[in-house]
C-alpha cells in the first residue's frame, strides 16, 4: 500500500526494478538511480515517513522489516568523490534526468527478515543486517549487524543480543 505522500522513482524504468511484497505500507520514498538498481521488499514490511531507499545495484528487504521514519538506506555514494564528475551528475539531475553513465561504487544491501530500524539511521553501501537484528534509533550502520544484534551509535556498534525468549 503507498499512503499518500510515499513517492516511487523508478528512473532506470525497468518495469521488475523495483517490487513490493503483499501487505507493506509504504510511507517513504523508494527510488532507483538511471543506471541501475534494484528494490525488493518483502511481505508485511513498513518504511516510515520521510525515509528513502535509494538503489544504484541492489537493496534487498525481507519479510516483517519495520523501517521507522527519517531513515535512509544507500547501496551507493549518491554522488562522485570527483568534483568535476560531481558537478556533471547535478547539471543532469536539474536538466531532467540521471546520468546513465556514472561510478557511485554501488555495493549492494541486505536486510534480512524481522529487522526493526529505528528513527533517522542512515544504513550505508555494502551492508547486512541479519535477521531479527534491531538497530538503535539515530545510528549510522557501516558494518555488517549479525542475527539477533542490538546496535546503536555513530557507527552502529553492539550493544547485546535479542534475548532467547524475545526471537
Amino acid at each position: 500500500m503507498l499512503h499518500p505522500g510515499a513517492r516511487v522513482v523508478n528512473n532506470l524504468r525497468a518495469p521488475d526494478a523495483i517490487c513490493v511484497g503483499a501487505n507493506t505500507h509504504i510511507k517513504g520514498e523508494l527510488l532507483t538511480f538511471a543506471h541501475g538498481g534494484s528494490i525488493r521488499v518483502g511481505d508485511y514490511c513498513f518504511l516510515g515517513e520521510h525515509s528513502r531507499i535509494w538503489s544504484a545495484r541492489s537493496v534487498e528487504i525481507g519479510d516483517r522489516v519495520l523501517i521507522s521514519h527519517n531513515v535512509n538506506i544507500f547501496d551507493n555514494a549518491t554522488h562522485p568523490i570527483n568534483a568535476r564528475a560531481r558537478h556533471e551528475q547535478f547539471k543532469s539531475i536539474i536538466a531532467g534526468s540521471h546520468p546513465l553513465g556514472i561510478d557511485l561504487q554501488e555495493r549492494p544491501v541486505r536486510i534480512e527478515s524481522d529487522v526493526l530500524i529505528g528513527c533517522m539511521c542512515v544504513v550505508l553501501s555494502g551492508v547486512t543486517i541479519g535477521r531479527g537484528a534491531i538497530v538503535g534509533a539515530g545510528s549510522v550502520v557501516t558494518a555488517n549487524v549479525p542475527p539477533y544484534a542490538i546496535v546503536a551509535g555513530n557507527p552502529a556498534r553492539l550493544v547485546r543480543e535479542v534475548p532467547m525468549h524475545e526471537r
